[in-house]
């Protein structure tokens, strides 16, 4: 679309604000900031931004270079790019923060510092494990993810080693080292960096603050180019981003921020609801703006995710003041069916049941790429590739290798490439003709492969090609030829913008973020998974209720929600469904699960601990660990006991650390002894910590039913 298609001040006004219900209109209507949206799921946020960005230029109000639009991810940066082309608005910028800052910082540098700014580091693996050996602590591959995470919170909160552990004290034991090992590791690690001459992603932003902040010039120039910003998902803005886009206003107020505080879901990366909540006290001429017709979901999905932030119950005072009224979706689509509730023997059992309710959605005609299973954590997609290949069903795990670099469509690219040399501008035969025609020596057929695997893979990613090319066609013109798709492909590619693949979506609740399918299943929702059993206070509570808010919020028709009362088959049926289906799932009562309530009440002074066998006092910490005097017989089966043992040599050994530090013999013993089931009975051992949990617990779990049906 271009320019000439909005002569005229009618036609400007049809053509960008026609389509849209009276909130996003005055959205896109209300040109000069400041401006806050809260926009609920599905409502048509960037619907409204981005046509609020379209009529600003349009009209004259915006001059497109000095507009800059932020979001968090690539791929919602580049979603915003591309409807702002199909607005007429292309030279708009849309980044994320760390690509904008990264871009002022490589323009910036040579004046502000001089010299040529040090390489971007990837990842943080190889320079933490450096650091580590440095201090002589063992490292293994959990441990330094634990501590890479750990680092970016710390440098994001915009603390420095020096002052980190004054305000971690609530952060746990991160990768299992306390608090000082892990300021010293984090000291190692920035001299480490400097040693090598390299930055990291926090330190673009850092680096890029402290140039804004000291140099008058620079900020100058900066504020200069920029005019008017947008951010999009202000809830999840940083301490450091938030302070990053100040020094960009400089004290104007030419800001719209649009979000939504009940999709925080990301407070342990640093994220914070409260400049999104705090920005009417912060502008108190601002507009205040509620989205809250629901577009995407039934009324069915949209009453379930609004009961189920209405059951949350008080957790005090300090987590009631950031727990933030919910916005009270109300839904415009028509009525669908109403969501499932399924209770399962085991997770094996769910898996299979869910793939034969995915076989029959597929088989009504619901398209495989609108169909997602989301999950709480990763461990979890096992079972359910397993179930979908049985069943004969594609499916892909988001966040395994990336759609641009499968061998498939890099190679698809060249031919493409190459074929532009070939194919005149003129050709009569359409894009998707030539597309197919071009990918078709690579695999692709019309019709998809019966058979699963590799070669469907490879058929799945070819299609999405044709898809993509049909797509562009339809929203750009007949005019967008092969070098045009090309090109698109190519800034697709440097953004991460992939298209959609034909094949059941596998991802984790917080992967399944600014998504949306037909058909969602939610799976594994029972108490230790969902909210997860390292989830230990009524802040991290309530952030577990977001988080399943945002995966039912996902679901436009069909939402089906399943949880297991075992393991494994033939296991211990002691799992509960989740605290936060109380009064969902049919013939359930709000808050009938005790833990799902408030505060707890004030525990009684401690008993002394007594052993379970002759009732005796328990002396040592590993008697209590145990919870028997050492006098009395271990009630354990030997061939359970051992093989605890050979499984905590070989990951020991894997990991190169004294067997202990993976447990001691006293945690072994007690995991022997009470045989737990589930991930939130093997949390309530003594021993057994959120960090070792989130690490072990699968493992120890598969080792226990392994040695008892031998």
């Amino acid at each position: 679309m271009t320019t000439e298609n909005f002569d005229g001040a009618a036609s400007l006004e049809d053509r960008i604000l026609g389509g849209l219900d009276a909130e996003q209109r005055e959205v896109a209507s209300t040109l000069n900031g400041p401006l806050c949206v809260l926009a609920g799921a599905g409502t048509g946020k960037t619907r409204a931004i981005t046509h609020r960005i379209a009529y600003g230029v349009h009209s004259g109000v915006y001059t497109p270079q000095r507009l800059l639009a932020v979001t968090f991810t690539a791929r919602a940066a580049a979603e915003m790019r591309s409807r702002l082309r199909d607005l007429g608005a292309g030279n708009v910028q849309a980044r994320t923060f760390h690509a904008a800052a990264l871009r002022q910082l490589q323009f910036f540098w040579p004046q502000a510092v001089g010299g040529t700014l040090p390489k971007l580091l990837d990842h943080k693996a190889q320079m933490l494990a450096e650091a580590a050996r440095r201090l002589r602590l063992s490292t293994d591959r959990a441990s330094i993810r634990d501590l890479a995470s750990e680092i970016e919170w710390a440098k994001v909160s915009m603390l420095t080693p020096a002052n980190y552990l004054e305000n971690a004290q609530d952060r746990g034991a991160p990768g299992g080292f306390d608090l000082t090992a892990v300021a010293r590791v984090f000291q190692s690690y920035e001299d480490v960096k400097t040693d090598r001459n390299v930055i990291d992603f926090e330190d673009v932003l850092l680096i890029t603050v402290g140039i804004l902040q000291e140099d008058e010039k620079v900020a100058a120039t900066v504020r200069e180019q920029y005019r008017h910003f947008v951010v999009d998902e202000y809830q999840d803005v940083s301490p450091l981003q938030q302070r990053l886009l100040e020094l960009w206003l400089g004290g104007r107020d030419e800001l719209c921020v649009v979000g939504d505080a009940s999709q925080t879901i990301y407070s342990f990366t640093g994220a914070s609801p409260k400049h999104l909540l705090e920005f009417k006290a912060r502008y108190p001429q601002a507009n205040v703006v509620k989205l809250i017709r629901d577009y995407r979901s039934t009324p069915q999905v949209v009453k379930l995710a609004n009961d189920l932030l209405a059951g949350r119950r008080s957790g005090g005072a300090v987590a009631d003041a950031a727990w933030a009224a919910p916005l009270q979706l109300v839904a415009q689509r028509p009525a669908g069916p109403a969501p499932q509730f399924t209770e399962c023997s085991d997770d094996e059992a769910e898996a299979a049941t869910v793939a034969q309710k995915i076989k029959a959605l597929l088989d009504a005609g619901t398209p495989a790429s609108e169909v997602a299973v989301l999950f709480r954590t990763n461990g979890q997609s096992e079972a359910y590739e397993q179930a979908l290949a049985a069943a004969g069903i594609g499916y892909q795990l988001r966040g395994g290798e990336r759609f641009f670099a499968r061998k498939e469509v890099r190679d698809a690219i060249l031919q493409l490439r190459a074929a532009t040399r070939a194919v005149s501008a003129e050709s009569p035969e359409p894009l998707g003709q030539l597309v197919r025609d071009i990918v078709a020596s690579l695999g692709y057929t019309d019709a998809a492969p019966h058979n699963g695997g590799a070669l469907r893979e490879r058929w799945e990613s070819l299609a999405a090609l044709v898809a993509l090319a049909d797509e562009l066609v339809k929203t750009r013109g007949p005019e967008f030829g092969l070098a045009e798709f090309v090109n698109e492909l190519q800034e697709r590619s440097l953004a991460q913008h992939a298209p959609t693949v034909q094949g059941v979506t596998l991802a984790s609740l917080h992967a399944a973020k600014g998504l949306e399918w037909d058909a969602v299943f939610l799976v594994g929702l029972s108490e230790g998974l969902m909210p997860i059993s390292f989830a230990d206070s009524p802040e991290s509570v309530d952030e577990e209720r977001r988080l399943l808010y945002v995966g039912i919020t996902r679901a436009r028709e069909h939402l089906s929600l399943s949880w297991s009362t075992a393991r494994t088959p033939g296991g211990r049926a002691n799992r509960k469904p989740s605290r936060f289906l109380d009064g969902l799932r049919p013939d359930s009562v709000a808050g009938s699960n005790i833990r799902g309530k408030g505060p707890a009440p004030r525990r009684k002074a401690a008993s002394p601990a007594m052993c379970r066998v002759c009732g005796s006092m328990l002396a040592t910490g590993a008697e209590r660990k145990v919870g028997r005097c050492n006098a009395c017989p271990p009630s354990y089966e030997e061939q359970t006991f051992d093989a605890l043992r050979t499984w905590r040599r070989e990951v020991a050994l894997a990991a190169d650390v004294p067997a202990f530090v993976v447990f001691t013999d006293a945690t072994l013993t007690a995991i022997a002894e009470a045989l737990p089931g589930s991930l939130e009975e093997l949390a309530a051992l003594a021993g057994v910590g959120p960090s070792k949990l989130e690490r072990y617990g699968e493992d120890v779990l598969r080792v226990l039913v392994e040695s008892t049906s031998l």
